[in-house]
């Protein structure tokens, strides 16, 4: 594999998919170590994206993507933060989710409030597929109602309908 973008739309969708899978263990390296978001996304750029492990090349991932998200996510903590917050269920804090799921909060939170040319359930979809990376279902059910819950308050019109992605029909 050359490192080139895949051709045709599903590689696009599977190179936004590993950014932002990358983009969740950036910001958990950033909240962990307190490095600088610009010197990590520079670190992950020469170093894993698109890397060599035991042989094998890692997906190729969308570098621009995982860049914005990164450092978009990072620098709009504490207007994303209160958001996140706001759709968890009694009892939950940010501090009581630990840094992973911050870091995925926070990234699905960003794509949320930032990037309106891709569909909330998308959005959501994606990021509980990045939490399936790294927890079982009792997290994975926690994220997915977060996430829609956040969805439906930073967009509620186009969360709208039932579980199908798509909207209800007008009346």
């Amino acid at each position: 594999m050359s490192g080139e973008p895949a051709a045709g739309p599903r590689g696009a969708i599977v190179e936004r998919s590993s950014a932002r899978l990358a983009a969740v263990q950036a910001l958990f390296q950033i909240e962990l170590t307190g490095r600088d978001p610009a010197e990590v996304i520079a670190e992950f750029d020469h170093h894993r994206l698109g890397a060599e492990v035991d042989g094998t090349r890692l997906a190729t991932v969308e570098r621009r993507w995982f860049a914005d998200v990164v450092a978009g996510s990072w620098a709009r903590c504490a207007e994303l933060d209160p958001l996140i917050a706001a759709t968890l269920a009694a009892g939950w804090t940010l501090e009581r989710l630990g840094p992973l799921l911050r870091a995925i909060f926070r990234a699905a939170a960003y794509e949320l409030v930032c990037h309106d040319e891709v569909p909330p359930r998308v959005i959501v979809s994606e990021y509980v597929d990045v939490a399936q990376a790294f927890h079982g279902a009792a997290e994975l059910a926690f994220v997915n109602a977060a996430l829609d819950k956040l969805g439906r308050r930073l967009r509620p019109l186009e969360m709208v309908g039932g579980s199908g992605g798509e909207p209800a029909a007008a009346g």
